[in-house]
């Protein structure tokens, strides 16, 4: 047991609560049949499941309820640049307006203005990033409207269960002794804080260009959290 229970915590309201998780760049496959790829960081996995928490409106979300899969790419820290460049846009065209009122933009060809590499996938028809050192193809099992207890939040959340189907990973990151198991001290995965762009190093890595929309502007008008 610790000598010291160190300050006494105090209560926050923040905007959002993302206090820090791995950054998904998601390939999916438009209606017209072109490829896109949109950046988030609501992810977490159990065994071989996914699951994304997403806007309800964008187009990723979108495509993969229509199509049923989608691609997991994780970028490592070094390609924290080509991930900032696709934040404030969307695949959708017009562009909702909440996202609007964020800035944001159509962009069509997303591979394109990021620079990465489409690599076709084996399971699924959603594209996989080349550059990326972790690339999971996967198909939706469940689709979960969450917040529905919420007036202002209910609708415009959707939390997406995903079954991993194909696994690929660049060898410079695995093991030398196991060709399935991934190097920590190899892999260098991008991770998202409050917005802000981390790897596994103290300092921040570069200006964000989702930073630099106030956080406030996430919260609904007249949002309060539940007791």
């Amino acid at each position: 047991m610790h000598g010291t229970l160190g300050p006494a915590a105090v209560q926050i309201d923040p905007a959002i609560l993302y206090f820090g998780t791995p950054v998904v760049l998601i390939g999916s496959t438009n209606d017209d049949g072109s490829h896109n790829l949109a950046p988030m960081s609501s992810a977490w996995w159990v065994g071989w499941r996914c699951m994304l928490g997403l806007a309800r409106n964008s187009k990723t979300t979108e495509n993969m309820i229509r199509t049923g899969e989608c691609v997991l790419n994780l970028p490592s820290a070094d390609l924290v640049a080509a991930v900032d460049s696709l934040a404030r846009t969307t695949g959708s065209n017009p562009v909702p307006p909440g996202k609007l009122y964020r800035g944001y933009r159509h962009e069509h060809d997303k591979f394109g203005i990021s620079g990465l590499t489409v690599l076709a996938s084996e399971t699924v028809s959603a594209p996989r990033a080349a550059e990326c050192p972790v690339q999971m193809e996967a198909k939706v099992a469940y689709v979960h409207q969450m917040a529905q207890d919420d007036a202002a939040w209910g609708g415009n959340l959707t939390a997406i269960e995903l079954r991993i189907t194909r696994v690929h990973a660049h060898p410079e990151i695995m093991t030398d002794e196991a060709s399935n198991r991934v190097d920590p001290d190899k892999w260098r995965p991008l991770i998202m804080s409050f917005q802000e762009f981390y790897g596994l190093t103290p300092q921040r890595l570069q200006r964000s260009e989702l930073g630099q929309i106030p956080e406030a502007m996430y919260r609904p008008p007249g949002w309060q959290p539940a007791l």
